[in-house]
């Protein structure tokens, strides 16, 4: 079963507002087999435009399901990230399952498709992964804003390097807000 956690920045989350949401992220769990105890993580946020953004994390043992929506209208930016759900899950049901099975695990955790229309079997095929590119480079002892600019010379929206202070490797990256964010390995 699916328990959610909904929280709201600058919106009072009502009955109303929290039975839609389960409701419609609720029907991702006719997707399981065995439906999994996981908790949905639903983050509400209004801004002074009236624009609404919604964020749904649901970590599962085997799989992380997350999207993020923003629209003018909040019932409508659900509706979307319950389509964004449903397709994360359609995309990966057959490749999650397959791997279970390679491990030898018994169940599988997505339910299978019922007879395969041909939409669905071009989404099945479109969901291999297909490395199409390789780069080798070596990693660069520097500090993050050394990083950024090495980044931003370079026109990428990432750049991996060997931090300077913590002896780690770390990422730099342009966010959709236009700053830059920093990973960090252990």
């Amino acid at each position: 079963m699916i328990n959610f956690e909904i929280h709201g920045d600058n919106l009072k989350i009502t009955d109303a507002i929290r039975n839609y949401i389960e409701e419609k992220i609720g029907k991702l769990e006719r997707y399981f087999t065995n439906v999994p105890n996981a908790t949905a993580h639903v983050k509400v946020k209004t801004y002074h435009n009236s624009s609404t953004k919604i964020e749904v994390t649901i970590p599962l043992k085997n799989v992380t399901l997350r999207a993020e929506e923003r629209h003018d209208d909040l019932y409508a930016g659900i509706d979307l990230i319950s389509s964004k759900l449903e397709r994360q899950v359609r995309k990966y049901k057959t490749r999650v399952n397959r791997k279970n099975r390679d491990r030898g695990y018994e169940e599988d955790v997505f339910v299978e498709a019922s007879p395969i229309t041909a939409d669905a079997e071009e989404e099945t095929n479109d969901s291999d992964i297909e490395i199409i590119r390789s780069k080798t480079f070596s990693l660069k002892p520097m500090d993050s804003e050394e990083a950024v600019l090495q980044m931003n010379l370079l026109g990428h929206d990432f750049f991996v390097f060997n931090d300077r202070e913590t002896d780690g490797t770390s990422i730099v990256y342009r966010r959709k807000d236009g700053k830059y964010g920093l990973i960090e390995t252990e």
